[in-house]
Parts: structure tokens; sequence; C-alpha cells
């Protein structure tokens, strides 16, 4: 059973910096492409970035260029979003998400506001 759990959201100020993980149960992480996906209030979920298989190459949005990592832990199944620099724009609820398919998790929320 596919399984995508976010967790490390929260409320920062504008400068701040946030750790998300994306734990994942049901298949293996460095097997798919995997990616980041947010979704403001009111706008549609949109890609932020993503890492692929086997070699790891990541792309970014130019949104978030510069500011915002992702990284993947095999042993831990886990994917990671290192966020930095956050601005208010930021704000969103977050998602991990496989290429291929359907499956996502709860999304964990993160506020950036003074």
């Amino acid at each position: 059973q596919v399984q995508l759990v976010e967790s490390g959201g929260g409320l920062v100020q504008p400068g701040g910096s946030l750790k998300l993980s994306c734990r994942v149960s049901g298949y293996n992480v460095n097997t798919f492409i995997m990616g980041w996906y947010r979704q403001a209030p009111g706008k549609e979920r949109e890609l932020v970035t993503y890492i692929t298989n086997f070699s790891g190459i990541t792309r970014y949005a130019d949104s978030v260029s510069g500011r915002f990592t992702i990284s993947r832990d095999d042993a831990e199944n886990t994917v990671y979003l290192q966020m930095d620099n956050l601005k208010p724009e930021d704000t969103a609820v977050y998602y991990c998400k496989r290429n291929i398919g359907n499956d996502w998790g709860q999304g964990t929320q993160v506020t950036v506001s003074s």
C-alpha cells in the first residue's frame, strides 16, 4: 500500500528556514522521479522542484531557485525539502509525489508571515 507522509511545516518569519520531510512507503523513492508540489489558497497546485531517480539530478521552479534544495535519503526512503530565505509568497500546503499515479499525502502547511 502506497503512503506518503509529509511533515515539518509551520509558521516562520520572512527570511527564515524550514525543512520538510516526505516519508514514503509502498515503493522506493530512488526508482521514481520525486517532486515537491505546493498549493496556495485560491491557486492551482504547482510543481516546485523534483529529483530524478538513480542520478539524482535536481530542477527548480524559477520562484524558488537558489532558496530551496531537494534531497533524498534512500536508506530512510524519504525525500526532503530544505527551504531558506522564505517569503510570504511561499505560503502554501506542500506535498510530495512521484512522477506517476495519483497518490498524494495529506500535505504540510507552510506559513510565512511576520
